[in-house]
């Protein structure tokens, strides 16, 4: 196959195996995923991205779209094929006035956070910095402000799409509303987003946000008070309890290293005197370990996990969403986390309501507007000799969970072995997004992601 024609029609790079920067170019973050295209377009724009997408149609080439390549699923992985690569495109335009934010797809939250905040101004964000902002957005997209501001897609405006018969459209309420409302969460389904308008709201620059570790011991109880301070929250309140091992870091004595503890990841945006009262109870439950809680950037709080998420270790994804947290659900975690494996392995729940619930179910392609919680198994290591065993521990960590579900799931955290839980991850919602798939991708071109199949 010659890629002089595409080379000829794109300003970007086109990469083929051997080339300076193929490598780089086709790794993702989670290194279980090691594939190699055929090609890789590194697309500086739009016009790039027309390009690519006829050169896979008339050669009948599978594709894959790239951005921040964070995908728990490895879906911007492919072997053979086309990988279009948009992390070249990093265009953020701030109009601070307006409130508004035009990003194109290869932009990180790192950076779109970083440019907002330059003016006091965020978006609801992924809680992992080095997360590309398009994955996030088009699954849905939670984060530290959500209850207070909505889900990413609810914060999203429009969008400037490339089609799979290579139009170049705009989405928003007013045009191509359809197209508008399954890019609200229906991934990567309907056509290449290459760029997004976002509202911002006035944030920080400073959050009341950090961390407050408990001992295993104590962690049964603690999520007991958890479901109920959470249920009396103000929306600017998000708590996080994890289950993590304690790294071998100054600050914990040498006896906890190593420990499984739960730690409250917690953050109150607005007022600083409001925020210290409204995470007054958390902080004052128990004897923490640790309790680090205090004024921050809100930038340095996207990035705090970045460090327990790095690039190229293997991870395994499960989720569930829950409408509570009952006495049998807390037993069924600390029974599994009390044997926590896995270097990178957390687990934790996110706790949803405030400005998330008061969105209708239908109005956007995300679902899961009544759950009180969702709960996240992500299991990290470095040996793939682990492979097996860390995954099959995974599995039945998360069908202890089962009984205790609602059967939905957010579509962002599923494996890339879990196709038999898409329309889960829809629910009532799936055959309108089929009918929407059929209308703007009816060859299914854009198939390498969690697919929806075109409908009737």
């Amino acid at each position: 196959m010659s890629l002089e024609p595409l080379a000829g029609s794109v300003r970007g790079a086109v990469l083929a195996p051997g080339d300076v920067g193929y490598d780089d170019a086709r790794r993702v973050w989670n290194g279980r995923f090691d594939r190699r295209p055929a090609a890789i377009v590194r697309c500086t724009g739009a016009a790039d991205v027309v390009a690519a997408i006829g050169f896979a149609r008339d050669a009948g080439l599978p594709l894959a779209v790239k951005g921040g390549g964070h995908s728990y699923a490895g879906e911007a992985a492919l072997e053979g094929g086309l990988l279009i690569d948009l992390s070249p495109m990093k265009e953020i335009r701030i109009d601070a006035d307006a409130k508004r934010a035009v990003v194109e797809p290869g932009v990180r939250w790192r950076e779109f956070d970083g440019a907002a905040q330059e003016v006091g101004l965020a978006t609801t964000g992924g809680a992992c910095s080095t997360a590309g902002v398009a994955g996030v957005a088009l699954g849905g997209g939670s984060g530290y402000l959500a209850r207070r501001h909505g889900l990413t897609i609810d914060n999203l405006l429009a969008a400037e799409v490339v089609t799979a018969d290579g139009r170049r459209v705009r989405a928003s309420e007013d045009e191509n509303p359809e197209l508008f409302w399954a890019l609200r969460g229906g991934g990567g389904n309907f056509g290449v987003v290459t760029s997004f308008e976002f509202r911002l709201h006035e944030v920080g620059p400073q959050v009341l946000a950090g961390q407050v570790i408990h001992p295993f011991e104590a962690a049964g109880d603690a999520l007991r008070f958890y479901r109920e301070f959470m249920a009396g929250a103000p929306d600017g309140v998000q708590c996080y309890p994890f289950f993590l091992r304690i790294p071998p870091l100054e600050g914990f004595l040498e006896e906890h290293h190593g420990k499984v503890v739960l730690d409250f990841v917690a953050c109150c945006a607005g007022d600083l005197a409001d925020a210290e009262e409204a995470l007054r109870p958390l902080r004052g439950f128990g004897t923490p370990l640790l309790d680090a809680v205090q004024p921050v950037a809100y930038t340095t709080l996207q990035g705090s996990f970045d460090d327990g998420l790095p690039k190229g270790q293997r991870y395994y994804t499960r989720a569930h969403y829950l409408d509570a947290i009952p006495d049998a659900a807390i037993d069924a975690v600390l029974a599994h986390a009390a044997d926590l494996r896995g270097a990178f392995t957390v687990a934790y729940f996110d706790a949803s309501g405030g400005a998330v619930g008061r969105v209708e179910p239908g109005a956007t392609a995300f679902p899961h507007r009544s759950a009180a919680f969702g709960f996240h198994l992500l299991t990290g290591w470095t040996d793939p000799a682990e492979d097996d065993d860390l995954m099959t521990w995974s599995r039945a960590f998360h069908d202890a969970m089962t009984p205790h579900a609602t059967g939905g799931v957010y579509v962002n955290l599923l494996a890339e072995d879990e196709d038999d839980r898409i329309r889960s991850a829809y629910g009532p919602n799936y055959a309108r997004l089929a009918r929407v798939k059929r209308e703007w991708d009816p060859d299914n071109l854009l198939r390498m992601n969690h697919n929806i199949a075109p409908g009737d």
